[in-house]
């Protein structure tokens, strides 16, 4: 075969096409790849997946918030025609938890109850109505300890320990000093102390909670379809508690509707159902209620805050001293990187030279606490973009001024040893300050309408994961075979917020490709590089840039196919996606033609790309470090406008306006609907959202007593993207969906002393909170006026 034979001359029409620059997939308003599916109601959750074969498992819970086990007789309920299984917590070979020093739970309780609901036993049954009576056949003997439902009473030093290596019932204390705290300020101009309490919320996802466990008892292997935002994560933990090698699970995650942190550790009905289906000998599905996904919990602990700062006149911070404690519940879960994160990201949002941090985790009688969107920092940031509003005031400056006093240039290295490479902050403020009319209309509204500016930032992922075993921090695989469609194999987990629809853009981005030539196959141990999950936004971050590296792999691989068929230096080789030209010719291929000449002799192409963070962006080397380091931190900036009713204490917010720094924005569509979401999140906090206990009993676990605020209560929200281009991210790309969450609530507050001079120290600010500080208020006032009076009277005489 001649030369002249074994590659096309290109049309004049596709050879116009390919000379002309490819259409960029990066950086486009791209519609979510499985949208379809969910909204014409294709998409299958796990509760959906037709196991016809599958048993009932139920989970019976305690009644009790504490107490030592003496016994569990499971007789009765085994008798009953149809149970298959009963377990307890003797039948798992070792408790679990998401962080490897904290490991104290047991996927059903073993020894010792310490919280009203905690799984104690569970049933497998051919229907609901004998599992059901199976669970009532189970007879419980606890001995009731004290319980204690607040941190403080926890904390007592009569309290009897939750856990009995942990004094005091701290799951973990902080102690933390850089910079010249003292010297910060005495020689300050303003100091201001303040206290502030921030009440338990929940995450209120729509899908509850279900799993589905299949055993095989002729092989000894598991297949668990599950909710979990972790699916590595729970691979581990279904191997550790069910005393098997890994190699005998395979995890599957469905399509998944929503998480915001709830599902971002192994939850106890997961490993229940698995305990079940090894001892019944067959599939199991578990799904569980509302109430029961408020008792699994793992939201935002109950927070109490002593935030004290020191500013110069012009409005530059000089120092900063926080103490803060966490009620975590019963468990450690999360619980220890929380506390942290709560002081890390103390840091790295503003210029601050000097910060003493005291942070306590503590054991209560609650269900478990853990992370939930904007972990770690959301009480925090709203204690601190408070009182740095108050203390504007006092000083008689503006709240952009003193924001803008205390900007980072990057790069920048915090005192606290957190790296910041791209900071698009200026750019945020200057646009809401702009977009909202801050110059003319704050101050001029009406009494009862005002306006609250608040900043914050977030990590774009961990820079150090949960279990560090010297493996990348992602990996991506990529498939080519003789249909020339290119397959993306991730172990991400799109669980709503489009991570699968980003690989893809990046993917098609790199190759100059439409999407139309891209499919995602998501999280399945069995096909699927194993990935850390999706939390603290590391996925956009991460595993985009993994699938950019193997996306670059891919194409290098093609290139110089087609050289070899072109005869060609792959220098010479101009690549537009569908066509390939040699340089100054019209000699070129088709894209079918270059995967029919890179197929030769290899068959099937398979290329990884791998990522791992920085030596330099993954912290100090002092005790907690790793936590709050982050590759890459977002920027945000927020005002809102609220207006009160004072007769009632209503707050009502009218309009939002949100500035994010995600870096680049791959997909404007997708980053727009999550920073959307994140206000509303945060709106959720800061009016109406509180769990709340009568002895360890939840009063609000459904959604109509827990007050997620809808369509009605929802403002027009104005956002603004803001490309900083990060250096280490994929194409410029930072986190885009939890920042704008920390800067709603004070912004809100903040918005309400505006409008009516009332500084709220508590969240939620609902009605009856407004209402009583009104009150207090008033109350405050008639006192000092009748001093006055008085003290006039007294000079008269």
């Amino acid at each position: 075969m001649t030369s002249a034979a074994r590659h096309s001359t290109v049309p004049p029409a596709a050879q116009a096409a390919a000379v002309a620059p490819a259409a960029h997939a990066a950086g486009q308003r791209t519609p979510l790849i499985d949208g379809i599916e969910k909204v014409t109601g294709r998409a299958r959750y796990t509760a959906d997946l037709p196991f016809g074969d599958a048993l009932v498992g139920r989970i019976l819970r305690s009644p009790v918030a504490h107490g030592e086990i003496r016994g569990i007789d499971t007789r009765a309920a085994l008798a009953i025609p149809g149970v298959r299984a009963v377990v307890t917590g003797t039948d798992f070979a070792a408790p679990y938890g998401v962080i490897p020093i904290a490991q104290n739970e047991w996927p059903l309780a073993r020894g010792r109850i310490r919280y009203r609901g905690e799984p104690v036993a569970a049933v497998a049954a051919v229907d609901a109505e004998t599992a059901d009576a199976a669970l009532a056949a189970i007879v419980l003997d606890i001995e009731p300890l004290p319980a204690y439902f607040s941190a403080a009473d926890a904390r007592a030093p009569d309290a009897v320990r939750l856990h009995e290596k942990k004094a005091g019932n701290i799951e973990r204390e902080v102690d933390q000093s850089f910079g010249e705290v003292d010297a910060g300020f005495e020689t300050a101009d303003l100091v201001c102390e303040e206290t502030y309490h921030y009440a338990e919320v929940a995450h209120g996802q729509i899908e509850l909670n279900a799993a589905v466990a299949a055993w095989e008892p002729e092989h000894e292997r598991l297949t668990t379809h599950s909710v979990t935002q972790v699916p590595y994560y729970l691979h581990l933990t279904l191997a550790q508690c069910l005393g098997i090698d890994t190699s005998q699970i395979r995890v599957i995650k469905p399509f998944v509707g929503g998480g915001f942190g709830h599902r971002v550790e192994p939850l106890n009905f997961e490993m229940v159902a698995a305990a079940l289906a090894r001892a019944a000998g067959g599939t199991v599905k578990v799904l569980l209620s509302r109430e029961d996904g408020f008792l699994t919990h793992r939201g935002r602990p109950e927070t109490d805050i002593r935030l004290k700062i020191a500013m110069a006149k012009t409005g530059a911070i000089t120092a900063v001293d926080c103490e803060i404690v966490q009620r975590g519940g019963a468990y450690g879960g999360y619980g220890l990187v929380t506390i942290l994160y709560a002081g890390a990201l103390l840091h790295a949002l503003y210029m601050v030279p000097a910060v003493r941090y005291r942070g306590f985790r503590v054991y209560t009688n609650t269900p478990p606490c853990g992370a939930m969107r904007g972990h770690g920092a959301v009480d925090a940031r709203h204690a601190f973009e408070s009182l740095l509003d108050r203390m504007a005031a006092e000083l008689g400056l503006d709240p952009f001024a003193v924001r803008r006093a205390n900007l980072i240039t990057p790069p920048f290295r915090t005192i606290n040893d957190l790296q910041v490479n791209s900071c698009g902050l200026p750019a945020c403020l200057e646009w809401v300050e702009e977009a909202s009319g801050w110059k003319t209309r704050r101050g001029a509204l009406p009494r009862g309408r005002g306006m609250g500016l608040a900043c914050s930032h977030y990590v774009s992922g961990s820079a150090k994961p949960v279990h560090w075993s010297g493996e990348p921090h992602a990996v991506i695989h990529l498939k080519l075979d003789h249909d020339g469609g290119i397959t993306v194999l991730t172990g991400a987990s799109d669980i709503g917020q489009g991570s699968s629809t980003l690989l893809a853009q990046v993917v098609a981005e790199v190759m100059s490709l439409s999407l139309a030539r891209i499919r995602v196959i998501a999280t399945d141990s069995a096909l699927t590089p194993k990935d850390n999950g999706s939390y603290s936004s590391r996925v956009s971050f991460m595993v985009g840039n993994a699938a950019l590296r193997a996306a670059e792999e891919l194409k290098r691989i093609l290139v110089a196919a087609a050289a070899k068929r072109l005869e060609v230096s792959v220098d010479d080789i101009e690549w537009n996606g569908e066509h390939c030209l040699v340089a100054g010719t019209d000699r070129g291929l088709a894209f079918r033609e270059v995967v029919e000449a890179a197929l030769v002799d290899t068959g099937a192409l398979s290329v990884k790309g791998v990522w791992s963070t920085p030596p330099e962006t993954q912290g100090g080397k002092f005790r907690g470090a790793a936590v709050g380091s982050t590759a890459g931190f977002s920027y945000a900036a927020q005002v809102v406008e609220v207006s009160v009713d004072e007769d009632t204490g209503q707050v009502t917010v009218e309009r939002v306006w949100v500035a994010h720094d995600c870096g680049f924005a791959i997909n404007p569509l997708a980053v727009e609907g999550q920073v959307q979401g994140a206000v509303w999140m945060g709106m959720g906090q800061a009016l109406s959202e509180e769990t709340q206990y009568h002895e360890g009993l939840p009063l609000r676990p459904n959604m109509l007593d827990y007050r997620i605020p809808t369509i009605v209560e929802s403002p027009p929200i104005a956002v603004k993207l803001v490309e900083s281009r990060d250096p280490l991210g994929p194409f410029g790309a930072k986190e885009a969906s939890e920042g704008a969450l920390h800067g709603f609530a004070p912004a809100l507050t903040n918005a309400i002393h505006d409008a009516i001079g009332l500084r709220l120290t508590e969240l939620p600010a609902s009605p009856d909170r407004v209402f009583e500080a009104l009150v207090e208020v008033r109350r405050t006032e008639r006192l000092r006026a009748r001093a006055a009076a008085g003290g006039q009277r007294n000079a008269g005489n």
